[in-house]
């Protein structure tokens, strides 16, 4: 095993919906190495995109089964695959690079990786953002929807921390990412929200990030909204596992739409809209609330950018005139996909991949 073990494994991935693209120089191989054994890198392509127990991996693969628990359990803990100990019985999975084997190197992540990984991003970032269904949706700030125009169940904060049975808060991997590279974010960093529907689960995943109450992930989503952070969360209808709180200097995706000029990167189904006869003119909306760039101003007039703006509403909430107010966009709406596998089966479909094998 060496490099042809990892040229396997980027292919495993870069056939995936989310997609790996390679690079003219090897960028991707040299991400893999630094996160892969070439055992592991090997054994990562034996699994499939669906939980699987030990034995079932075993009965497939021809491997021992004391050897698959327990180097499946090492890259489960290495952020490398997806696990779950259910009372004792274990279930695996794999990744994509995005969202997944990226995301779960936050406590791995070092000056070298955040060099590679940051110098990737263009490639990686045209093909998982650039493409429907979208990656990621915009979860507005709640309170500042009308009742006019009320967000669906799936676009609600509260919705998906009510429904969590458990709780847990890591490092934005972007945020020290950009730290390593001398770029540090003056906003909170300890922002990434996981939210799971069976009790207890989210307390195996030390390896990301540490266990919370209910009412301190409410704390976060409240800090986060006061320092500017955007809520992002998984473009699904029933299976929103994480919320992001993101700022455009640091998150891929923000930053996709300031740098790549990807300003459909995300699904929206609200836009923020400023009422000149209202507005004071201090600029807070533009200078210090908006992540995407969306706000411009031009003589004192401020104006809402309709092709940037993400319907986020964290310039709404500010806006000492109560001169902004997000509004639903006139134009058609895609809903998300109803939850993880049709994404998964749009997205193929949109890139042209085939999933039979990995199901």
């Amino acid at each position: 095993m060496g490099y042809d073990v990892y040229k396997k494994l980027a292919n495993v991935l870069d056939s995936l919906p989310q997609g790996f693209p390679p690079t003219p120089d090897g960028l991707e191989i040299k991400i893999l190495k630094k996160i892969f054994t070439p055992e592991e890198a090997e054994l990562f392509c034996d699994l499939k995109l669906k939980f699987e127990t030990v034995d079932q991996i075993a009965e497939r693969t021809g491997k021992d089964k004391e050897y698959l628990e327990k180097k499946l359990t090492e890259m489960w803990k290495k952020g490398e695959i997806m696990g779950v100990d259910l009372g004792g019985t274990k279930l695996f999975k794999m990744l994509p690079y995005m969202v997944g084997i990226y995301e779960y190197q936050v406590n791995r992540m070092d000056a070298e990786l955040a060099k590679l990984c940051e110098e990737y991003m263009p490639y990686v970032g045209k093909r998982l953002l650039g493409k429907s269904p979208r990656l990621m949706q915009v979860l507005p700030v709640q309170e500042h929807i009308k009742a006019d125009q009320e967000a669906l169940p799936f676009e609600k904060v509260s919705e998906i921390i009510e429904s969590g049975k458990s709780f847990a808060v890591a490092q934005c991997i972007c945020k020290k990412e950009r730290g390593l590279l001398g770029h540090p974010c003056s906003k909170p960093q300890e922002v990434c929200l996981a939210v799971a529907k069976i009790p207890g689960v989210l307390e195996q995943f030390d390896h990301w990030g540490r266990p919370i109450t209910k009412q301190e992930a409410y704390d976060i989503l409240k800090m986060s909204e006061e320092a500017g952070l955007v809520h992002l969360t998984f473009n699904t209808q029933n299976d929103e596992y994480f919320i992001c709180n993101c700022c455009g200097c640091c998150c891929g995706v923000l930053r996709a739409i300031n740098k790549l000029g990807i300003t459909d990167a995300v699904n929206s189904r609200y836009r923020a809209k400023i009422d000149p006869d209202l507005c004071e003119g201090c600029g807070l909306c533009k200078e210090e609330r908006c992540q995407v760039n969306a706000i411009t101003e031009e003589h004192g007039v401020y104006k809402v950018d309709e092709d940037r703006c993400i319907g986020c509403g964290l310039c709404v909430s500010t806006c000492p005139a109560d001169a902004i107010k997000l509004i639903k966009k006139p134009e058609k709406w895609t809903p998300p996909p109803k939850n993880e596998n049709q994404w998964l089966d749009l997205r193929a479909k949109e890139v042209g991949v085939d999933l039979s094998k990995y199901l």
